[in-house]
């Protein structure tokens, strides 16, 4: 106290002295010396005497060599960067100050001027005077923690600073996403992003700002703005247990947000919905969504908006992902443990992403426990799971390890059937993830993964699919206002057949598609109304179409590998979200990509104004490896926009138009993981896809009830499909077998969900239609005589209800119920004889229809007790799938019997299945 007196006295006495100051040069070297220390050099060497608080210093050691500067320059340079001002007084004297500055003279209009107080933000009269700011702070006040952001700079004054920064939880190190930080008695606050990064404008002077977030201690801090600057926290996990929690942080962005046709899955709450055996499944859970479906129960894949399997984008730690399904679809292939969060777009897609036409699926690890062990495990009827949280380097480093299996081939060996006795039916995949915070601006994550199935029912084939990926992201803070991460990712998928018999034709066929990319994705944020988005983006294809073997001496297969495809896909893209008032707010982007097909490789040519057939080949080019065979691109416009009609009720509209290089082939009703992929080449030209969609979006109740009604139209060109007949393994000429249409799909979507209270869950509906047309001069490249007609997923009436109702604090009963229009089918209506054999005669492509299908599940949830010491939470799960029994056909094919064709369904799950599910996390 007595050093800080005597400051003031000689502030007091220097600002009304005047004196020539000493303008002598200083020469001065010093090595790994704190600035402490290097003031008590000046000191020693100079007549100088300074005055300050030795707390104001950390321990930091610096190094300089100055030769014949002045005092202002070396003090410039010795507190660069930092909280210290100095003043000079006399010839000899030097003031230090902590952020705050010393004016030699009150500024012009200083009595009686008009200022903005930083609580109200609104113009008063005040009259100024210097004051000593600490000396004048209640007991009360000091009762909050209180921050100095910058030092003040006399020659750079503004009304507003930017603050920034970086939050994690005190106990495990990893950052904390989604939290709110509000700025108290005003209308302004922001949110942290997924690797916990902030950045919020603040009057200049003193703003109090509360911290909020599910699961953390509020907060409250007392922030003095001298300039802008850098606060980073550590925050600790509110322990209260609570009868009920209600998440306010973003509760609102389903009104507020400019995306449209945007989903999040709450992957903690997935598990209190019923699925089949007991497993957790957040694919599962997004198909109860309006807009997405599939195609049945044990069809692979996702149709978005009418759209095919193969115009999804699923991402796993931004690497792409291409069969995310076990067991033909029933199970997932992704550890749900693992996954932090999932976000699906399939409205206003952002700019950065590309390649598909209908939706986004993107998949997050979360970040493991960087303090101590943990871990989480289930036991099901068909499957285990154990999930770790290993901590490296203690708050700055973490090793997520978990994997999955089934043991379903000793429940098939043990059913009183011999047919089944070497039956196969198991899968397994494993994951890893290290996240490594190096220091607060830069931070790396590593993910590798990898999923295996084997299936063989009653068969003398075995199938074997399987996925790799491995992704490295490092993200880093540049600035307060620029953040960027650059990801490198590689992802194979891949099948085997393998055919053993009792004959001469054994073989082994395998096939695999593999793409490497690098990515760079910057944000900058230009002010709180003003955000940008920009990067750009390169991936490298490598296909094997296919290749044949013969298995054993014995088999007289003649061995087929067909030649490797390969190509190039960039783009770069540009996205700005713009408030322009605070009602109005706008996102524009554009991606250009660019696609080349590439050699080695042989592409033959068609004489035009002919089908495409063997007897129309005129050549046939042959090009050497890496050169370009053919290429495509152009610009991909994304747009949308909102606006409040009152803070919780908001208008939403969008635009997209997207380019695909690369087509699923397939001649299965549904998706199986034995299809295969054809990149964009001389012949085949890549999709070309356009949506527009608008919404209404409306909160009730304090944001408990949300309610949204939003539509739909899609166009397409180029999409693929096949000739009736055609042979799409192991052929060289795919060209022949397919052929390109058009496609137009359109719907109505509704959502009403509750989040809070003792029931809570959503009611979703979707109404839609799904078209295609292949059209052409020549019958053999066209369908159903060129009109439109439905695709294999067109189901105009979809409606889902997923409830979950509290009976007590640890019990809970859980539904869920499914209804669907049944899916066209192409049958035969009638026979004729040729040749005196007798063919049947098919309807048009899809002009009938399965019966519709419905489920219902429930389940019992029970938790354990939330004792803190305890070792192991547990969580049971009783369930029933398809408890009412329900026969739903998967498929229909047709047999002749005694000369008559009778048609035949197939269905997975024909009674109620019942499980049991243990959960424990340690």
């Amino acid at each position: 106290m007595g050093n800080r007196i005597v400051v003031y006295l000689m502030l007091i006495w220097g600002l009304y002295t005047s004196a020539q100051q000493n303008t002598d040069p200083i020469s001065i070297t010093f090595n790994d010396v704190t600035r402490v220390g290097v003031l008590e050099q000046l000191e020693d060497l100079t007549e100088y005497e300074f005055f300050y608080i030795p707390e104001w210093f950390n321990d930091e050691l610096i190094t300089g060599d100055y030769q014949e500067v002045s005092i202002e320059f070396l003090l410039g340079a010795i507190f660069e960067g930092g909280n210290i001002n100095y003043f000079l007084i006399g010839d000899q004297k030097v003031v230090l100050t902590q952020n705050n500055s010393i004016y030699d003279q009150l500024p012009q209009g200083f009595f009686g001027r008009k200022e903005k107080t930083a609580i109200t933000g609104t113009a008063v009269e005040k009259e100024t005077s210097p004051v000593f700011y600490d000396d004048f702070i209640s007991n009360e006040r000091k009762r909050v923690e209180t921050h100095r952001i910058g030092k003040e700079n006399t020659d750079n004054i503004r009304e507003n600073y930017t603050l920034s920064g970086f939050v994690k939880r005190m106990e495990t190190g990893e950052p904390i996403s989604n939290l709110a930080v509000v700025v108290k008695n005003q209308n302004r606050g922001t949110v942290t992003d997924n690797e916990g990064f902030y950045e919020i404008d603040l009057v200049a002077g003193v703003n109090m700002l509360q911290i909020k977030a599910l699961g953390i201690e509020n907060v409250e801090k007392r922030i003095i703005m001298y300039n802008d600057g850098t606060l980073n926290m550590e925050l600790r996990e509110s322990l209260q247990r609570l009868d009920e929690v209600t998440v306010t942080a973003e509760a609102n962005k389903n009104v507020t947000d400019t995306s449209t046709g945007t989903e999040e899955i709450d992957v903690e709450a997935s598990k209190n919905i019923p699925l089949v055996l007991g497993e957790r499944d957040v694919l599962k859970v997004a198909t109860s969504l309006p807009g997405i479906s599939t195609a049945g129960e044990g069809a692979i894949g996702f149709n978005v908006r009418g759209g095919n399997a193969d115009q999804n984008l699923i991402l796993f730690d931004q690497a792409v992902i291409y069969n995310p399904q076990h067991f033909f679809g029933i199970f997932s292939a992704l550890n749900p443990f693992a996954i932090g969060e999932l976000n699906i777009n399939k409205g206003n897609i952002p700019a950065e992403y590309g390649g598909r036409l209908s939706s986004v699926f993107d998949i997050k690890t979360k970040n493991g426990n960087t303090e101590e062990f943990a871990g989480e495990a289930s036991i099901g009827p068909v499957t285990g799971n154990l999930l770790l949280e290993v901590p490296v380097v203690k708050e700055k480093s973490s090793l997520l390890v978990g994997g999955r299996g089934a043991y379903a081939n000793w429940i098939l060996r043990s059913l009183d059937d011999e047919s089944l006795n070497n039956s196969e039916a198991s899968f397994y995949d494993v994951m890893a993830s290290y996240r490594h915070q190096f220091n607060e601006k830069n931070s790396l994550k590593a993910t590798a993964y990898y999923s295996r199935d084997d299936f063989s029912i009653s068969s003398d084939s075995l199938y074997i699919y399987s996925n790799r990926l491995v992704s490295l992201a490092w993200n880093r803070q540049f600035s307060e206002k620029t953040t960027g991460n650059l990801t490198l990712t590689n992802s194979e998928y891949g099948f085997n057949i393998e055919f053993d018999s009792d004959s001469d034709d054994d073989f082994d066929l395998g096939y695999a598609i593999m793409e490497t990319t690098a990515k760079l994705n910057m944000n900058y944020l230009y002010s709180q109304k003003f955000r940008l988005n920009y990067g750009l983006e390169g991936k490298l294809y490598n296909v094997s179409p296919g290749s044949i073997e013969p298995l054993g001496d014995g088999s007289i297969v003649e061995p087929l590998d067909i030649d490797e495809e390969r190509a190039l896909e960039s783009a770069v893209f540009l996205s700005g979200n713009y408030d322009v008032t605070d009602k109005l707010s706008i996102d524009a982007g554009i991606r250009y990509s660019f696609y080349a097909a590439l050699g080695e490789a042989s592409q033959r040519v068609f004489a035009e104004g002919n089908p495409r057939n063997e007897g129309t080949v005129i050549d046939t080019l042959n090009f050497d490896r890496n050169a370009v065979i053919e290429t495509y691109g152009g610009p991909e416009f994304r747009f949308g926009a909102r606006y409040l009609l009152t803070p919780d009720f908001s208008v939403k509209a969008s635009y997209n138009n997207m380019i695909q290089y690369i087509h699923r082939l397939t001649n299965n009703t549904t998706v199986s993981p034995i299809d295969t992929w054809k990149l964009s080449d001389l012949n085949i030209s890549p999709q070309r896809g356009r949506q527009f969609s608008l919404g209404f979006y409306k909160n009730f109740d304090r944001n408990t009830y949300e309610l949204s009604l939003e539509g739909y139209y899609k166009r397409s060109n180029d999409i693929l499909d096949f000739k009736t007949g055609a042979q799409l393994l192991l052929n060289e000429n795919i060209a022949t077998e397919v052929v390109q249409g058009k496609g137009k799909s359109y719907g109505i979507e509704f959502l009403v969900r509750k989040n809070s209270g003792k029931l809570n869950g959503w009611l979703g509906y979707t109404y839609s239609r799904s078209f295609i047309q292949f059209d052409s001069p020549f019958s053999e490249e066209r369908i159903n005589n060129g009109d439109f007609f439905p695709s294999n997923f067109d189901r105009p009436h979809d409606l889902s209800l997923v409830a979950n109702y509290k009976l007590t604090k640890r019990f809970s009963l859980s539904t869920n119920f499914v209804y669907q229009t049944g899916r066209p089918v192409t049958v035969p209506v009638g026979n004729f004889n040729f040749n005196d054999a007798e063919f049947s005669l098919f309807s048009d492509r899809n002009s009938f229809r399965i019966p519709d299908f419905y489920r219902l599940d429930i389940g019992l949830n029970i938790e354990g007790n939330h004792k803190i010491k305890k070792f192991a939470h547990s969580f049971w799960t009783i369930s029933v799938y398809n408890v009412l029994g329900r026969n739903n056909p998967f498929s229909v094919f047709f047999v002749t019997d005694d000369g008559q064709v009778q048609a035949v369904k197939s269905s997975i799950f024909t009674i109620p299945v019942p499980a049991i599910t243990y959960n424990f996390r340690f």
